[in-house]
C-alpha cells in the first residue's frame, strides 16, 4: 500500500493547507466527502478487479473489457432514473436506493468470482454502473445544501478532492481483498469488502441533513428541457464537462495499452503514469476554487482547453515513459478545470424548479460521450496508432477552444450591459 498511504498523506497535508478557506461549509458537504469516495470506488474497483477477472473467465480474453463497457453505459442509462428518484423521495433516500443497487451489484460480482461466471460478472458491472448516476448527483446535493451561492466553488472542490480517494481506494481494496474468500482467480473477497464499504456509505448518506430548495422559488412555471437547453451557458456548461470528460477518457484509456503493450514499458512503469494522472485529476481541487475566486471561471475554462492542447504536443513528441507521464498529468489538470467549471457554471442555467431536469441532461451527456469515447479508443489506438488516435482529438479541442472564447464574451458582454 505504499502509493496509497504517500497519497493519503499528500491529501491530508493538502487539505490542512487548504482547510481554512472550507471550515464554514456545512456538515453536509464533509459527510459526501466521505460518503461519494466509498460509493465511486465501485468504478475504479471494475476498472482493476473487473478487468483482471474478466480476463481469466471471459470465453475470449478480447471481452476482459466488456465488463466495464457496460458498467459505462449502464451509469448513462441510469442518470433519468437517478434524477427521477431524486426529485420523487429527496437527495437522501434517492441517493440510499442508488447505492443500493451497487450493494446488489457488488455480491452479483463476488458470486460471479466464485462461479468464474462471465455473464454474472457482467450483470454485476451493469448494476454499479447503474449506481454510479446517483453517486454522480452527490455534488448537486452538496451544491443544494449551500446557503451562499458563492461557497459553490469551495464545495465542488471539497467532494474533487475526496474523489481522489476513491480512484485510489478502490484498487487497493482490490488487491488487499483478492484472497479474503477463495475463489478460482480470485477477487470474490474484494467484491464483499466493496459491499461493506458502500453499505457504509449508505449509513452516512442517511445522516444528512434534509436538503430542502424551494420549487416555485422564483415564482415561475418550470421550463421546457429543450429551452433550458438551448441557453448559451447551459450549453458551454455542458460542453465543458462533456469535452473534458470525454477527451479524459479517450486518451486515459489508450494510453496504458500504448505504453505496456505496444511500446513494451513495464507494468510498474504504466502504473505509475496512470497513478500520477490519478493524483493530477483531483489534487488541484484544493486550489480550483481559489483559482475561480481570483480568476474567474471562464479563465479556469480556458485554461483546460489549453492545457489538453499542450497534452497532444507532448503524447505526439515521443514515447519515451516521461512523454506518457507528463501527457498524462497534463491532461489530469485539464480534465480537473474543465470538469469543476461546468459543474460550478451548471446552477446558472435553470431555476430551482427545473433543477432534475437540467442535471439530468447534464449528466447523460457527459456520461453517455465518456462511454463513446471509451469504446472508441482501443479501435483508434489499434487500428491508427497512438499518433493518429491523438491527432483526431485536435477538432474537439478547437471546439471547446471555440466554446471557451464564447463564454468570455458573453462573459465581458453581462459586465458591460451592467456599466
Amino acid at each position: 500500500m505504499p502509493f496509497f498511504l504517500v497519497a493519503t498523506l499528500l491529501l491530508l497535508a493538502g487539505v490542512a493547507f487548504a482547510g481554512h478557506k472550507f471550515s464554514k461549509l456545512p456538515s453536509n458537504i464533509w459527510l459526501l466527502f466521505i460518503a461519494q469516495p466509498l460509493g465511486l470506488s465501485a468504478a475504479s474497483m471494475v476498472v482493476l478487479a473487473g478487468g483482471l477477472l474478466g480476463a481469466k473467465i471471459a470465453p475470449n480474453p478480447q471481452w476482459a473489457t466488456l465488463p466495464l463497457t457496460f458498467m459505462i453505459l449502464m451509469t448513462a442509462a441510469g442518470v433519468i432514473p437517478a434524477a427521477w428518484s431524486m426529485k420523487k423521495f429527496g437527495r437522501r433516500l434517492g441517493t440510499a436506493m442508488g447505492l443500493s443497487a451497487a450493494v446488489i451489484g457488488s455480491c452479483v460480482a463476488a458470486v460471479a468470482a466464485v462461479k468464474a461466471d462471465f455473464s454474472l460478472l457482467i450483470i454485476a458491472a451493469g448494476f454499479l454502473g447503474f449506481s454510479m448516476a446517483f453517486v454522480a448527483q452527490m455534488r448537486f446535493a452538496a451544491i443544494e445544501s449551500l446557503s451562499d451561492p458563492k461557497d459553490i466553488p469551495s464545495a465542488v472542490s471539497v467532494l474533487m478532492v475526496g474523489s481522489m480517494f476513491a480512484a485510489l481506494l478502490g484498487p487497493e481494496v482490490a488487491a488487499v481483498g483478492k484472497d479474503w474468500l477463495s475463489s478460482p482467480h480470485g477477487f470474490a473477497g474484494s467484491f464483499l469488502g466493496l459491499a461493506v464499504m458502500i453499505i457504509v456509505a449508505i449509513v452516512i448518506v442517511l445522516n444528512l441533513e434534509p436538503i430542502g430548495v424551494a420549487e416555485q422559488a422564483t415564482g415561475q412555471e418550470a421550463r421546457s428541457i429543450s429551452k433550458i437547453a438551448s441557453q448559451p451557458i447551459f450549453i458551454i456548461s455542458v460542453c465543458s464537462g462533456a469535452i473534458g470528460y470525454a477527451v479524459m477518457s479517450y486518451v486515459m484509456t489508450a494510453a496504458p495499452l500504448s505504453m505496456h503493450q505496444i511500446e513494451g514499458h513495464d507494468l510498474q512503469a504504466t502504473k505509475w503514469v496512470v497513478q500520477s494522472h490519478i493524483i493530477a485529476m483531483y489534487l488541484p481541487s484544493l486550489f480550483s476554487a481559489l483559482l475561480i475566486k481570483r480568476f474567474g471561471i471562464r479563465r479556469l475554462m480556458a485554461g483546460g482547453s489549453l492545457f489538453y492542447l499542450v497534452v497532444t504536443f507532448v503524447a505526439l513528441s515521443g514515447h519515451h515513459m516521461m512523454h506518457y507521464w507528463w501527457a498524462m498529468v497534463l491532461l489530469g489538470v485539464g480534465w480537473n478545470f474543465l470538469y469543476t467549471s461546468g459543474t460550478v457554471l451548471l446552477p446558472e442555467s435553470y431555476r430551482s424548479n427545473e433543477r432534475f431536469k437540467a442535471q439530468a441532461c447534464n449528466d447523460f451527456t457527459i456520461f453517455f460521450t465518456q462511454a463513446a469515447a471509451s469504446l472508441s479508443a482501443g479501435w483508434m489506438l489499434f487500428s491508427y496508432g497512438w499518433e493518429n488516435m491523438i491527432i483526431a482529438i485536435f477538432p474537439v479541442l478547437l471546439v471547446m477552444l471555440l466554446v471557451s472564447m464564447w463564454f468570455e464574451h458573453i462573459r465581458k458582454g453581462a459586465v458591460d450591459r451592467k456599466t
